[in-house]
């Protein structure tokens, strides 16, 4: 469902990428590791759109999305790909509810539509009794959490997370793994994590492991 190939990557004369080759099936669990620097990050932003390459292309869902303009890219974005990350980027002035529901108001779904939604993945999440706190009422554990809702809201096809247990104790870092693989269970749901956690990597499916920009092994999980 998603293939990036040969991409390529630099800023000024740093080059990041050197020619990546990188797919994902649909519903499989993909962790990508390597040190700092290794273009781990970058190699998710870009198969994430939120990033161009210089060289290479990304295809998602048979849409090769490199050809996109910046509209319709922004609107391919917001319906088919999730992102979680580290510090969970919730806006401070809105609810968990309304933070969850954001991306399903940019996709133009109605009010009521798009909270009843979130209001049933705050539910599946253990978070009903959360839905109207502000994040700095909220735990990390459950700011996480409201940013997987927040991930899921609009039904995307694939799931992009940076470092998502990074800022997370042990415990909550150990559900929020097990939460992958339940969402994966009930939904099918397709994850590329970039991670420097051995246990969660050891959860996958694959694990993909990058050095110097580019791709140096692919071993079973």
């Amino acid at each position: 469902m998603l293939q990036a190939n040969a991409i390529r990557k630099s800023y000024g004369k740093l080059e990041i990428l050197k020619g990546v080759d990188f797919g994902v099936s649909k519903g499989e669990i993909v962790t990508i590791l390597g040190a700092s620097g290794a273009g781990k990050s970058t190699l998710l932003h870009i198969i994430g759109t939120l990033d161009r390459p210089d060289k290479g292309e990304v295809i998602l869902n048979n849409v090769n999305v490199s050809k996109l303009s910046s509209k319709k890219l922004s609107l391919f974005r917001n319906r088919h790909i999730g992102f979680i990350f580290q510090f969970h980027h919730l806006l401070p002035e809105f609810t968990a509810l309304e933070n969850i529901c954001i991306p399903a108001f940019i996709a133009k779904q109605g009010k009521k539509e798009a909270e009843g939604k979130a209001r049933n993945l705050l539910e599946m999440l253990g978070l009903s009794h959360r839905a109207e706190h502000k994040p700095s009422e909220l735990s990390g554990g459950e700011q996480q959490r409201v940013a997987i809702a927040r991930a899921l809201i609009n039904d995307p096809s694939i799931i992009l997370a940076d470092e998502p247990s990074g800022n997370l104790d042990s415990e909550n870092a150990r559900g929020l793994h097990q939460l992958f693989l339940d969402l994966r269970e009930q939904f099918s749901q397709t994850f590329v994590i970039v991670t420097h956690n051995e246990d969660l990597a050891e959860l996958a499916d694959r694990k993909v492991i990058m050095k110097d920009g580019q791709i140096i092994k692919e071993p079973s999980a």
